[in-house]
């Protein structure tokens, strides 16, 4: 086995000093007024010689792993890769790795990756997170590690969140179904007590109180996370039942919006001329679907970019906030109108 590239070999090849690579490698080559021409023949000699750090001594002497450990609902949902896709640029930009864990909105799950991600001794959390996981939140925040919740939050627990503004998009959607005529608006959402879920439900009422419509119970449907393919065609199919009027409908995510456009089909309602659609967040699938759809746009990027950059914030200060203390960022969607 081939001797390991030390920072004492690349001094050697360029003869400089130790401390003047030491400088570079960790990016302090400003603070240490290393020349920018140096700055490219250090960095040139730590490819060519294939320098990799010791990334556990490097750890055990700053107490710092730069990394951090991202726990999102499903990592297969184009909303959560895209957002992981975002978070892991930004850390690169920071000197951070990203680790990632889905825990398929698992409570146990969540504390099974959230225990993995600590032996791992990862800097920092953050995590979309899952249905009861509230305690799991305060014991992250007790043992000081920093943590950020992103699209997702819990009332009743303090904590640093960045989320969009669910309700007043939601109300815009559904105002935009009522504007377009629409009179018989359903909600196909989550039975769950997720905030940020029951948020978009609140929106949708708000819009038909405003518009002098009722919410009919019959016309709120729920669909579990447990067996949702089932679960959504049992519950579309009788929302479109011979007795019921449905000229409208608000789907509250992208992943039921696509299970429901199935039973649309399949039923042969015609879209947008006997029924008009708008989902929450958008879908790769929407592009294969005849008529183009009304989308809540829930600009990811920022979402993400916000959430690392809260992230680092805290990774850099030396104490923790208090109850008080806490940063919410709301981060404002956009109603995306087409022609349905």
């Amino acid at each position: 086995m081939s001797k390991k590239t030390s920072l004492k070999d690349i001094a050697r090849h360029l003869g400089v000093s130790t401390a003047l690579v030491s400088y570079v490698i960790n990016g302090k080559e400003k603070q240490a007024r290393v020349g920018p021409e140096m700055v490219k023949k250090i960095r040139r000699a730590v490819i060519e010689l294939n320098y990799q750090p010791n990334l556990i001594a490097k750890s055990l002497k700053s107490g710092k792993t730069k990394t951090i450990g991202l726990i999102v609902a499903d990592i297969s949902n184009p909303f959560f890769s895209a957002i992981a896709r975002i978070i892991e640029d930004e850390a690169r930009k920071s000197g951070y790795v990203v680790i990632f864990g889905s825990s398929d909105e698992s409570a146990e799950k969540s504390q099974e990756l959230i225990n993995v991600f600590l032996n791992r001794q990862v800097d920092a959390f953050i995590i979309a997170a899952a249905e009861n996981t509230e305690d799991q939140i305060l014991g992250l925040q007790r043992s000081g590690i920093p943590v950020v919740l992103i699209d997702r939050y819990f009332p009743r627990v303090p904590s640093d969140t960045v989320c969009i503004n669910n309700t007043e998009i939601s109300k815009k959607a559904v105002t935009h179904l009522i504007d377009g005529g629409c009179r018989h608006i359903a909600l196909l959402t989550y039975k769950t007590t997720l905030a940020h879920i029951n948020d978009r439900t609140e929106g949708y009422k708000q819009a038909l109180k405003a518009g002098g419509l009722k919410a009919g119970k019959k016309m709120i449907r729920e669909a579990s996370y447990q067996d949702i393919e089932k679960d959504v065609e049992k519950q579309m199919l009788d929302l479109f039942n011979k007795k019921q009027k449905v000229d409208g409908i608000f789907f509250a995510t992208n992943s039921l919006a696509v299970l429901g456009l199935k039973i649309i089909n399949k039923l042969g309602i015609q879209v947008p001329s006997e029924l008009a659609i708008v989902s929450f967040d958008q879908s790769d699938a929407f592009d294969f679907f005849y008529a183009p759809l009304s989308y809540v746009s829930q600009c990811l990027n920022q979402l993400g970019k916000e959430a690392l950059e809260l992230l680092v914030k805290r990774l850099h200060q030396k104490t923790r906030p208090k109850a008080d203390g806490f940063q919410s960022v709301t981060v404002e969607a956009k109603l995306v109108v087409r022609d349905s």
